[in-house]
């Protein structure tokens, strides 16, 4: 039992746990911002109606195929794909850009083999090549 006790204690099962909590609370969210606003957004624009493909099938051999449902859904996962891309995706990534923008390089890179190495390095990990500083170099 002490083992089972320490597992679920254990950080990476209570952080999963928080992220699926939050991740439930997020996407509800974002669900409701489509239903809530951007869907009647699409109403107003298309003349007060949304569109609404569930009637919409076709039988073969007395099997009926609901792809109005497919449809709708299709639509949906578009519109909140779009909606988290342009109000979340896109504003976190000219944040984080803003953030890196004013971080001291630590890496450059070898001029002989392309590889990421420590700014501070005097001879390539990879490739073995020596750096010479450009203070250390003789002049021209």
């Amino acid at each position: 039992m002490g083992g089972f006790k320490k597992f679920l204690l254990r950080g990476n099962i209570v952080e999963l746990a928080i992220a699926v909590i939050i991740g439930a609370t997020f996407s509800g969210l974002v669900q409701a911002l489509v239903r809530d606003l951007v869907t009647p957004l699409i109403g107003a624009i298309t003349g007060g109606r949304q569109p609404d493909f569930s009637q919409y099938s076709f039988t073969v051999n007395g099997s009926v195929f609901k792809y109005g449902d497919f449809l709708n859904h299709l639509i949906t996962f578009l519109i909140i794909a779009a909606v988290v891309y342009w109000l979340i995706v896109m504003p976190m990534t000219r944040l984080v850009s803003l953030f890196d923008r004013n971080k001291e390089a630590t890496e450059k890179k070898c001029p002989e083999c392309r590889s990421d190495i420590p700014v501070e390095a005097r001879r390539c990990a990879f490739c073995t090549v020596e750096l010479v500083p450009e203070s250390d170099k003789p002049p021209a």
